[in-house]
């Protein structure tokens, strides 16, 4: 649905209907998000006896909360860290420690109260994308939630991902191949929801980390915590180089193919795979556990093309030996250089000069250095260490870990 198509009462009565959810018409959307499990039958979130308990909830984008919480137990045997996530139908279903029904998720005040002891009994909870981590409890107020649970001794932490707390209008003065300029985005709502995000976390007075560097644009005072890959998983020990004069082996994924700018690359790549100097395929509906063979066979990932930076599809073909190319801001290069002390290897491209950075490669009879840097970039920068020490130094073992109780939480997002 094209939101700036509709009246402007339309989107107005959208919205509105958004930021109620517990008024009469907010109810009966939720009840169209489906029912709960039967009474009692989705578990709360079980820790470890350990001194330092940790919850991350309630989204897991990409199988990061889960990834994140792995990292924390292997820093630290005194950590027992679980993500919690929402299960949405039709999604990407990654893995997670507690994965909830939606219907159980928003209408089970069972469930949503047991979830809240469960979390009440850790020592801390990382709040991810400004969503409530129970439900519709409390009015699903993210604020009253991390009030009620600092009221308990838990340190609340936030974390954002992306979208919640990227503001499209910076964003769009920053690069002018930004996605938020498609007609198809509605861009008052992201808009929106993006500078009640940003104001909100800003103003709670707790510890804020983003998952990828180009969130620090709009979150100055956040920490960087890396995304994670499994590097024996994606690893490709076998991979065979590509023969003498033979087509470059490029492979596209966009999740998303106006985000990625796949439409403007595409006659960039029809005009080189009809030439011969590439062999391209485009993987879409490929499922997740046939994508490391497919970064096996590949030189070359097209990552993205209007976002500016990068995240998990290119830290995992650079994992498996793929070169990874994308349009990289030089404020994302910046802060991943000045955390980690290394260069992005992304090699750099707009849809514009994509062609010349693919005919220089094609040009080259050995891409193994080039491979090389990109294996030992992701090994030290997101395996984990790098994510685990970030919310360790700033959060776990930061001297302030109470709730700021000066902050209102009336007003706050409900999601």
């Amino acid at each position: 649905m094209n939101r700036n198509r509709l009246p402007a009462w339309v989107n107005h009565w959208i919205d509105s209907l958004a930021d109620a959810p517990m008024s009469v018409l907010g109810k009966i959307a939720a009840r169209r998000l489906g029912s709960p499990a039967p009474l009692g039958s989705v578990p709360a979130t079980e820790f470890a006896d350990a001194p330092t308990r940790v919850l991350i909830a309630p989204v897991n984008y990409a199988g990061q909360g889960k990834a994140w919480a792995r990292a924390l137990e292997k820093m630290d045997p005194g950590i027992s860290a679980r993500n919690m996530a929402m299960e949405v139908p039709g999604g990407f279903a990654f893995d997670a420690d507690l994965l909830v029904p939606v219907g159980t998720y928003h209408n089970d005040a069972d469930w949503q109260q047991r979830q809240f002891e469960a979390a009440a009994s850790a020592t801390h909870v990382l709040i991810e994308a400004e969503e409530p981590p129970f439900g519709r409890f409390m009015g699903r107020s993210v604020a009253a939630q991390a009030a009620a649970l600092s009221a308990r001794g838990v340190s609340v932490a936030y974390l954002a991902h992306g979208t919640d707390a990227r503001l499209p209008s910076r964003h769009i003065d920053g690069n002018p191949l930004s996605y938020y300029a498609d007609e198809a985005v509605y861009l008052p709502r992201a808009e929106q929801l993006a500078a009640r995000n940003i104001a909100f976390v800003t103003d709670s007075g707790r510890p804020v980390f983003v998952s990828t560097p180009d969130l620090l644009v709009d979150l100055p005072h956040a920490v960087w915590c890396p995304v994670m890959v499994d590097l024996d998983r994606w690893a490709a020990p076998n991979r065979v180089a590509r023969p003498p004069a033979a087509p470059l082996r490029v492979v596209h994924a966009p999740s998303v193919a106006a985000y990625k700018g796949t439409a403007m690359i595409m006659p960039t790549i029809e005009r080189l795979e009809a030439e011969g100097l590439i062999e391209f395929r485009l993987i879409q509906g490929v499922p997740s556990a046939e994508m490391p063979a497919v970064f096996a066979e590949a030189d070359v990932l097209l990552d993205q093309f209007r976002a500016g930076s990068y995240g998990v599809a290119a830290c995992e073909a650079m994992a498996a030996g793929c070169l990874a190319i994308g349009q990289v801001s030089a404020q994302v290069r910046s802060a991943v250089q000045e955390a980690s002390g290394l260069e992005l290897p992304i090699l750099e491209a707009t849809p514009d000069s994509l062609e010349q950075v693919l005919r220089g490669l094609a040009a080259l009879s050995d891409l193994s250095a080039q491979a090389t840097r990109s294996i030992d970039f992701v090994r030290t920068v997101h395996d984990g260490r790098m994510s685990a020490q970030a919310l360790r130094e700033h959060w776990l073992a930061a001297p302030d870990a109470h709730f700021d109780d000066r902050k209102d939480p009336v007003g706050a997002p409900s999601r």
